[in-house]
């Protein structure tokens, strides 16, 4: 059975997904990026990552249900959603570390700390924000367009799919943005590469944990969505989309 665009107050679970999707986007550019991390593997010696790519499975597993259970255009809200979160971190964060720090012995050792752990440059800044409403649109609108395509089957082709090319996207623009000019060429392409591969074999490895809160989402929403007739334009907040009534 088939129903047009439910709206988002109508289901169970959507709110609470749009809130995690805010929270880990919000954590991953506050509290990630600023630690490199190294841990020793096995047969491969010392291994360096950004703290931020251990929020990748969670976020991404957020953007994938999304899209999945309530279609592009809610997810689409979502997106919006962080991308004004993110907006409103950056302004005041700056905010914060420009207020005039109380003259005694904590706020004096505290405020170089903050600058250091918060104080991102411009650029990274701007890079961040650029790279992940592109990445996730178009990791978005890969997913929605290979569903219809497929007719919902193969749910695995769609998630590494989707991640594919919106992370592909999502590092070759991050990077150049916030260091192009500070680092060489080759640097930039071998970080590039590497956070590319890395975060799709984390896709690979995640995607029987999709499956699973998909299919529970979809039992207990009664929904599958296909965007047969959504504009896939960013620049909505409108929901859309064919709703699928699961029996």
């Amino acid at each position: 059975m088939t129903a047009r665009a439910q709206p988002t107050h109508g289901f169970r679970y959507y709110d609470f997904l749009l809130g995690g999707t805010v929270a880990v986007l919000l954590c991953s550019n506050l509290i990630g990026p600023g630690k490199i991390c190294e841990i020793h593997l096995p047969l491969f010696g010392m291994f360096s990552f950004s703290a931020g790519n251990l929020f990748f499975p969670i976020g991404y597993i957020f953007g994938d249900v999304l899209t999945e259970v309530y279609g592009y255009a809610r997810a689409r809200r979502a997106i919006w959603a962080g991308f004004g979160a993110m907006l409103f971190a950056t302004f005041m964060t700056y905010a914060v570390l420009n207020m005039p720090a109380a003259n005694d012995d904590y706020n004096r050792a505290l405020q170089p700390a903050l600058e250091t752990a918060l104080g991102n440059t411009w650029r990274v800044v701007v890079g961040s924000m650029v790279a992940y409403w592109v990445g996730d649109f178009l990791n978005s609108y890969v997913m929605a367009k290979m569903k219809v395509w497929t007719q919902g089957k193969h749910l695995w082709t769609r998630t590494i799919g989707s991640t594919i090319c919106g992370q592909f996207a999502d590092s070759a623009l991050f990077y150049p943005i916030a260091f192009a000019g500070l680092w060489s060429f080759d640097a930039m392409i071998g970080v590039i590469l590497f956070n590319f591969v890395f975060k799709v074999c984390v896709e690979v490895v995640m995607t029987p944990v999709t499956y699973k809160i998909v299919a529970a989402l979809k039992r207990a929403e009664g929904v599958d969505t296909y965007d047969t007739d959504t504009r896939f334009t960013p620049f909505s907040l409108r929901d859309e989309g064919d709703v699928r009534t699961r029996a």
